[in-house]
């Protein structure tokens, strides 16, 4: 078979070089991959504004942003202003099949979104919990913690989807009804950890600072704003090629990341989608939610206003 073809108006090339090293699939892989989930992958990316993860052959993995000089025409983008790099950015949007194929032959391995849609002002479309594990704990961890993070959310009248990180964690995504403030669903997400961390203080923590952790999981509360989050049914560039993959709460005991790869996702598919499926209709957050979340700092704050205190503190002693 020749190793260069042309799908929906993409040509491909090198399509039979392993995508990145470890993984275990070529770049035909990949982009059979993408058109398989593509129908189910779409309407998550459609018009979030896109950061992409790139394995180029002979180089080490990099964040694509701002989209390169040679981007076809028909490429959808959106320019937004960036406050750390001080410029405008040109963000992709993959509104379309064609534009997924054209990302995966650029060998854009994972697909990293805002959780705003266009205008950023419109505030984010989902609250959400990223369960971040001890590097050498079980996934099991992760499980658990996902179940303290949906107790506390159906205590207070609210639920939402699970679906693996395709790294060693979970998301947990509630819908948002429009309208709601971006500081207020910020605060709610904090509320939320909070909650659940009181739940079990043992198996869940909000401590942003790793190494005082103690081998809890990370109630990761800071996906919020401007921030991203890989896309469901995104591919990661990790050893095996392992996927996003939602997973009903009912089948969530027994899984762990690797089950769902490239290789095999699609065949777990099958004619539905557990995403949409899980996914409850979007809610308005309670207010005795947001009120608590406003009077939680925000943990990446609060972690560098104490490391600058310590430091000034060592300062002096010395």
């Amino acid at each position: 078979m020749s190793s260069d073809e042309v799908r929906h108006g993409v040509k491909l090339s090198s399509l039979d070089q392993e995508v990145f090293p470890d993984a275990g699939a070529t770049k035909r892989d990949l982009l059979d991959y993408l058109e398989a989930v593509a129908d189910r992958m779409l309407p998550e990316l459609h018009d979030r504004p896109l950061s992409v993860v790139r394995v180029l052959r002979g180089q080490e993995p990099f964040m694509q942003k701002n989209l390169p000089k040679y981007t076809p025409d028909w490429v959808a983008r959106q320019s937004l202003w960036a406050d750390r790099s001080r410029r405008e950015v040109s963000y992709g949007l993959a509104n379309d099949v064609r534009t997924l194929i054209w990302f995966g032959n650029q060998r854009a391995i994972e697909y990293h979104v805002t959780l705003f849609r266009g205008d950023p002002t419109t505030g984010p479309t989902h609250l959400v919990l990223d369960l971040d594990p001890p590097e050498d704990g079980p996934f099991t961890l992760a499980i658990d913690a996902a179940k303290l993070v949906r107790e506390a959310l159906q205590a207070d009248g609210l639920d939402g989807a699970v679906k693996t990180s395709g790294s060693k964690g979970l998301h947990v995504f509630v819908p948002l009804a429009p309208g709601q403030s971006t500081e207020d669903i910020a605060a709610a997400t904090r509320a939320v950890a909070a909650r659940a961390e009181r739940i079990d203080p043992a198996r869940g923590t909000t401590e942003f600072v790793k190494e005082r952790r103690d081998g809890k999981v990370f109630l990761d509360s800071t996906r919020s704003g401007g921030g991203t989050v890989v896309c469901v049914y995104s591919p990661r560039n990790r050893p095996g090629a392992p996927v996003s993959f939602p997973v009903r709460w009912a089948d969530l005991d027994g899984v762990k990341p690797s089950d769902f790869t490239v290789h095999t996702a699609p065949g777990l598919l099958a004619d539905g989608d557990p995403w949409t499926e899980e996914m409850p209709e979007p809610f308005t957050l309670p207010a005795d939610l947001v009120e608590e979340g406003h009077t939680i700092p925000i943990a990446r704050v609060a972690a560098m206003h104490e490391g600058k205190r310590r430091a000034k503190a060592a300062r002096e002693s010395s």
